[in-house]
This record gives structure tokens, sequence and C-alpha cells, in this order.
């Protein structure tokens, strides 16, 4: 014990062995020969071995030679507390060494203190190998929406694009366009609450519940409003939609929308229309809505965009601004450039608005535009 070095009838050194074997954790001090020259009550029992004094510090862990990394002899030569973790009887410990400084500024002893962190490690394997589980879930549930999003989409009568840009694995945006009969071709673009696995599920819900068989898109919006709102969503859930169905033989593009706020946009021979209509989202903020619908002529070569506010949040502040961006409607208006290169444009715009603010993307950026075909293609 420290007795050999120091009186033990001094008061303030039985104070400080008081302290030292009241404590939970091991407690040890080593000299510069590796020669343990105390020991805690705590690691003597732990141990199981009286008379620990004296022996080599590698000696009581069951070892017959210094460790490889051994942190006490680099504390001693380096004079740095050195911190590694170590395993003994089928635990794992943390071990710390501390230098003790002499009033010379020598280094003679090394104080070691081992905390038994068994549970924390295996708690902490259990969060890796769940999160790791979860990783994956979230990977294939990425694959899952990427798999809902339009692929290959190719009508004889109009011409489709669309760019998807998530914030996060798990995107709350959607577009999709899609078949309901011979003449009639529905397209909608949405937006709901919030980001990852909730908002992945609520674009699953909009896809399966929305009503692809009606011409009515208010009445399909409403039905998917009655749905949502006797199921048991909280009131922080909602989707925003814009439900459009395009006529081929009279092209007339019914239109209805249930609060989403970025103002559809079509340019074409007429200029620019903008398809304003404020209502509520799909939510359970109250009982009826009231959804109807609107009708527009969307002649060939007429370009009608459709956008989420990811696209202008940051930058513009408000979505209604962009419908007035002088670049995006010159953009859209450019007959000369395919419209996959159109929204290629106008992601790079966007993105080099939010460069130029030091900024990331903190919301999905969706766009997508249709363009009609002329009736001899």
């Amino acid at each position: 014990m420290l007795s050999r070095y120091l009186s033990s009838n001094d008061s303030k050194f039985k104070f400080i062995l008081d302290i030292l074997d009241g404590m939970h954790d091991w407690v040890r001090v080593i000299d510069r020969n590796n020669t343990v020259i105390f020991v805690n009550r705590s690691m003597e029992e732990g141990l199981g071995i009286e008379n620990l004094s004296g022996k080599k510090c590698y000696e009581i862990l069951g070892r017959t030679s210094p460790c490889v990394n051994c942190i006490a002899r680099k504390a001693v030569f380096e004079g740095k507390v050195l911190k590694k973790e170590e395993v003994f009887n089928n635990r794992i410990y943390s071990v710390m060494s501390s230098p003790i400084n002499t009033d010379n500024g020598e280094v003679n002893y090394v104080v070691e203190v081992f905390r038994d962190i068994t549970k924390e490690k295996e708690l902490e394997n259990r969060i890796i190998s769940q999160n790791l589980k979860l990783q994956h879930d979230l990977e294939m549930a990425k694959k899952l929406q990427l798999q809902l999003l339009p692929k290959d989409i190719r009508f004889p009568s109009l011409d489709f694009a669309y760019l998807y840009n998530p914030c996060a694995e798990l995107s709350g945006d959607m577009v999709n366009l899609f078949k309901i009969d011979q003449e009639h071709i529905g397209i909608y673009i949405a937006d709901v609450s919030g980001h990852g696995v909730s908002a992945s599920m609520l674009t699953i819900f909009l896809i399966s519940i929305l009503n692809k068989k009606t011409h009515s898109p208010s009445r399909a919006l409403y039905r998917l409003f009655k749905q949502f709102n006797s199921s048991d969503f909280d009131k922080d859930s909602y989707i925003t939609v814009f439900y459009g169905i395009y006529n081929t033989s009279t092209c007339v593009l019914s239109y209805s929308n249930a609060g989403h706020n970025c103002i559809p946009i079509i340019c074409g021979e007429n200029g620019v229309q903008r398809l304003f209509m404020p209502s509520v989202p799909v939510s359970n903020w109250l009982e009826k809505p009231q959804y109807y619908d609107a009708a527009v002529y969307l002649q060939p070569g007429d370009r009608f965009f459709l956008y989420t506010d990811g696209v202008t949040d940051q930058w513009l502040g408000d979505p209604e601004k962009l419908v007035n961006d002088e670049y995006i409607l010159s953009v859209l208006m450019d007959k000369s450039i395919s419209l996959n290169t159109v929204l290629k444009k106008i992601s790079d715009y966007v993105y080099s608005h939010l460069e130029s603010m030091k900024t990331q993307p903190k919301d999905d950026i969706t766009m997508a535009v249709i363009q009609p075909h002329s009736r001899k293609d």
C-alpha cells in the first residue's frame, strides 16, 4: 500500500485513502518500473487477490509480460493522460492513465482508473446493430419509394419529364403521371408534411387511396380527404396535392387543388397562365373541405410546369414569386430545348441561388413538366 511511502498516521493521507477505497471504480498507482504501489479496495475485492502491492501491473491482470499498448508507460514518458479499453475476465473496462507530476516536474508514478463499461458496450453494440437494421430498412423503403415514381412514361399525345431531388433518404414529395382511359391522362404533384419514414408512409397512402378512375379531380381529392380524415393521423400531418386530368381529344386540362401553394404555370402561344386555386390541404383540420374543378386549354406545344415548395422556399421565401421569375419563364418558353433540359436549367438556377446564400437544400425539390404534341404527331 501507499503506507510504505507515506505515513498512515497522516490524517490528510488517510482521508485520500478513504476516498479512493470508497470509489466503485478500480484504482491503482504504478511506478516507473511497472510496479504496483497501491490498489484501492474495489480493485482488490474485484480481483480476489490480497497484497497486490509490489507486483507488476501486468501480473495482477493475469499476464506474464507488459501490454503491447501500455498506456501507463506512455503516460510516464510522455507526461500525458491516455485512455484505452481493456478486456479482463470477460468484462470490458475503460482504463485511464494519468501521470503524477512531482514538484520538479518529473513523472515517477501513474494513477490508473478502471471503469467497468461492459453494460454500456453491450448497449452500444445493440444500438449499432439496431441502427444497421434501421439503415437497411430505410434503404429498402427508399428503393420502394423510387419504384413508385414514374418509369419510362410514354404517351403518344404528350411528352413528360420530371426531376426529383430528396433532401433526406426518404422524401415527402411525389409526382405521378398515369393513364385513366383512352382519352384521359392524370397528373398530380404532392408534398406531405415532414421528412423520413412518416413522410414516405403518407406518400404511399396518397398513391394507394387517390381515385384514378374518376374524371373529376375535385371528387378524387375529396375522397382522399375523407379517407385521411377518418384515419388516425395527428394534426401535424397533412398532404398538399395539385391534381389535373388532361383530355387528349379536347385539349382541356381539368384540375383541382388541395392546399398546394406552388402555383402551376402554363407557358405557350397565349403567354403565361397561372393556375391559382386556394384551398385546404388533405388533413384532419376540418370535416368538410370545399374542393372544386376548373378547366383550361392546354394546347399542343404549351408547357405545363408543376413544382413543390422546396424549389422556392429558401431563396424566394414565397412560392408565388416563382411564377413571375423572368429566367424560369424564359426557360419554359424556350421551345428549342427538351423538357429534361428545361428542368435541368431550372434546377441549376435554384441551386446556384442556394450556393450564393451558402446554404444547403432543407426541403425536397421536385418538378415536372408536360407538353402536348400537335395532332399530326
